[in-house]
């Protein structure tokens, strides 16, 4: 009989920490069975040859060029048949209830599309990595609780995005709604994933039980860079473009043009104003490229407007 539950781990180098992780997925797996699919995206160092000869086991997909986050995701989605997907990051470990705690937490509602863990800074775990995602009329996306003391994030709530770095998800809503845009890359394509489930009318949970630690940015070294910078920009604009209507766009034009300073200001002192600004082109000049979000009831724009003003007062608050 198939597991119910199919975890995706889309690897890319750091064979020492996907090491650690399959060690911590060996014992959450005596708890809760589930199936394991590693995508490897053309990894340089010797990740294929660790799995194969250390967990022939798992199921693996190895690319013959890097793909990014997106297309991985999806390649390990579309080969799979279970109800439900679980995405983790290669630089993460679980805790043994994990993937029980999610379940818990998407079963609660039927129409929970997307399940948030509790990430937890690896190194300092009495202090949050990412609880879910929030979004803002300033086209800003922010990780909720980054930083702050797990004790304020005790109990699971709604939140705008779940971050796909720890995340479960409801298979058959992607049929509906659509996979990951790969048109993203990296970066971004996780909150495009949950803008469209909740214009479709579905909700995004955080799990406060559901623990994973994190090391954050193993993939690209740090938390800006060049490469980062760019494609967040570029990625930021396409999501605008999709998801949000005219009305939304009138609405909120002023509030993005000041987000957009802001930033500029932000990474030119940063020393990365050059490449943000690319982005920001590079969105502008191929935007056409994306399919927009379309059939949506006007209610349902209505109410994330409504969450994008309250994250935003949040935020400034």
């Amino acid at each position: 009989m198939e597991n119910k539950v199919t975890v995706i781990i889309p690897n890319y180098n750091n064979r020492q920490l996907l090491e650690n992780l399959l060690k911590s997925l060996d014992d959450a797996q005596h708890k809760y069975p589930f199936s394991i699919l590693i995508v490897d995206d053309n990894s340089q160092d010797d990740s294929v040859e660790f799995i194969k000869e250390n967990y022939p086991d798992i199921e693996l997909i190895a690319n013959t060029q890097n793909h990014g986050f997106a297309y991985t995701v999806n390649c390990g989605i579309r080969n799979t048949t279970s109800e439900f997907i679980y995405l983790l990051n290669n630089d993460t470990t679980v805790n043994e209830d994990f993937l029980i705690e999610a379940l818990k937490t998407i079963n609660s509602e039927n129409n929970i599309f997307a399940v948030s863990s509790k990430m937890l800074q690896m190194n300092n775990p009495g202090f949050i990595d990412d609880a879910g995602d929030e979004y803002t009329i300033m086209g800003w996306s922010k990780k909720r609780g980054d930083g702050k003391p797990i004790i304020k994030y005790a109990h699971d709530s709604e939140v705008f995005s779940a971050c796909a770095g720890a995340a479960l998800y409801r298979r058959d809503i992607f049929d509906e709604i659509g996979y990951f845009d790969e048109n993203f890359g990296s970066y971004v394509e996780d909150m495009d994933l949950s803008f469209r489930a909740k214009l479709h009318g579905y909700k995004i949970y955080y799990s406060a039980n559901s623990i994973v630690n994190h090391y954050g940015s193993a993939a690209t070294g740090s938390r800006y860079n060049a490469f980062k910078v760019e494609i967040s920009a570029r990625n930021n604009i396409y999501m605008i473009y999709k998801n949000m209507n005219i009305f939304m766009l009138v609405l909120n034009f002023i509030f993005i043009c000041l987000g957009i300073i802001i930033k500029y200001l932000f990474f030119h002192h940063k020393g990365f104003e050059k490449q943000y600004i690319s982005g920001i082109r590079k969105a502008m000049k191929s935007r056409g490229n994306l399919k927009k979000t379309e059939n949506i009831k006007a209610k349902n724009y209505l109410k994330v407007e409504f969450e994008m003003i309250k994250n935003t007062l949040t935020y400034i608050f």
